[in-house]
């Protein structure tokens, strides 16, 4: 297997840099000058910019070392080289806009230009979650692939588990632009996207592709392989698929919105979320208050178990939170949960608050919800008042600023079942992923606990 895979990787490197001479106008001059007139013509270079001179020359220099060491490499090694060598070019994409960058990264991943984990979780990551069966419990948060363009190759970076959307259900081009500003300095972003979407027909249409293609890989696999295998998965491949809902800005019914997304995309998602904590979407976060959520929640639970479902039975039913929520407020939307048999909460969504050191950023003032390394202390210390509020009973998902494996670890130490980022894979890009589940696997064997299941909520213990 090794070599093949060898094999393969280096012609990949040979076709990728042939490819990229043929597209060159001055290569392609190169190549015909045989077929020229007798008085050669300089051919004209055309002009590239620094930011481009630097990408490309980035890209070709990974792809020749990338042929030369996998001549000598086995499978495992060279997956991890490949992850390593994504920090050489990861940095280049702050020199782009960012929303630019962010649409780069997503046509990465939908394309396979991304590196494809290849080696086993550590079974100490391994957990089951509402019947699924999760290799690790770092997912990816919703916001990244609005529009469900690239889960495959996401998942195949190795998380645990990805969410797509917020999917809204008439396309919508969201906020004016520009709506995403950097805070480089500390680690963070401030978005005022306001749910851009294609739609539940465009997101629904891709789901139902790859859900087509997981179903006929399973079914020609089938006699391949032990029948009482039972390998961690859902609808979407080798991980777990989340769907988070969104309405329309000019909607004037939120629960119908709601309810369109579950009937269209609740049959190809391994989870569903109720976004009501978007601070970008005016009158939105109204709807977490005690009466507004539960009469939403009990709607969008209707409609989910009026469908027609399998032995698997309905998608399990979350909602994501705000992180601005006074005690009393949190109070109410537990109430709600444990009353409503709610299967999970997200904890939570960007903040309008300007925690330190942020307030001295100029860029700071810029309106819109903040996420990154600012958020943690927050959004985990309202993580803890949750697990407490609800008893441990619901299973939580901690996000907001994790950006390591220690973070991670804090979180599910909190009560967190699952973790998410965002900002810090913004940041840190692929090679991010594979180093926190090394570090939570380190943090998990330095306090003696055999299993992501009995850390879970150990800081109240």
């Amino acid at each position: 297997m090794a070599g093949r895979a060898a094999t393969s990787s280096a012609k990949w490197a040979r076709e990728f840099l042939f490819r990229r001479v043929s597209s060159n106008p001055l290569g392609g001059a190169i190549r015909n000058c045989s077929s020229a007139s007798s008085t050669p013509k300089v051919p004209k270079v055309p002009h590239f910019s620094k930011k481009g001179r630097m990408l490309t020359g980035a890209t070709i220099g990974l792809a020749i070392a990338g042929g030369a060491y996998v001549s000598t490499a086995d499978e495992a090694t060279f997956c991890g080289w490949l992850f390593s060598a994504t920090k050489v070019v990861n940095p280049l994409f702050a020199l782009l806009d960012a929303e630019f960058a962010h649409k780069l990264a997503v046509t990465a991943a939908a394309r396979g230009w991304v590196p494809r984990e290849k080696r086993p979780d550590p079974q100490i990551l391994g957990l089951e979650v509402w019947g699924r069966k999760f290799s690790n419990p770092i997912g990816l948060a919703a916001g990244f692939d609005k529009n469900a363009e690239a889960t495959e190759g996401l998942l195949g970076l190795g998380f645990g588990f990805v969410e797509v959307g917020s999917v809204t259900p008439v396309p919508q081009e969201g906020n004016p632009k520009p709506r995403i500003f950097r805070l480089r300095e500390d680690g963070a972003i401030i978005n005022r996207c306001g749910f851009n979407s294609e739609g539940i027909v465009v997101v629904a249409k891709r789901l139902g592709a790859q859900h087509g293609k997981r179903m006929l890989a399973e079914t020609s696999g089938t006699s391949s392989s032990s029948s009482d295998e039972v390998k961690p998965g859902g609808k979407s491949g080798p991980g777990i698929l989340g769907v988070n809902l969104g309405k329309n800005k000019t909607s004037e019914d939120a629960a119908a919105d709601y309810v369109q997304g579950v009937h269209n995309l609740s049959q190809y998602a391994d989870y569903l979320v109720i976004n009501v904590s978007s601070p970008n979407t005016a009158g939105l976060r109204m709807l977490q208050g005690r009466k507004q959520l539960k009469d939403l929640v009990k709607k969008v639970q209707a409609a989910r178990d009026e469908m027609q479902w399998g032995d698997d039975g309905p998608p399990p039913l979350l909602v994501k939170i705000a992180p601005d929520l006074s005690r009393g407020e949190l109070e109410d939307i537990a109430a709600v949960a444990l009353a409503l048999h709610l299967d999970g909460l997200i904890i939570s969504n960007t903040t309008v608050s300007r925690p330190d050191p942020v307030t001295n950023n100029p860029v700071a003032t810029e309106t819109g919800g903040l996420s990154g390394k600012p958020l943690f202390p927050l959004s985990t210390n309202m993580l803890r008042e949750m697990y407490t509020l609800t008893r441990g009973k619901i299973p939580l998902i901690g996000c907001g600023g994790v950006s390591s494996g220690e973070d991670a670890y804090k979180k599910i130490r909190a009560g967190a079942t699952l973790v998410q980022l965002y900002t810090g894979f913004a940041y840190g890009g692929p090679a991010l992923i594979p180093q926190i589940k090394e570090e939570l696997v380190s943090c998990l064997e330095r306090d003696g606990f055999k299993s992501i299941q009995e850390a879970i909520g150990a800081d109240h213990r």
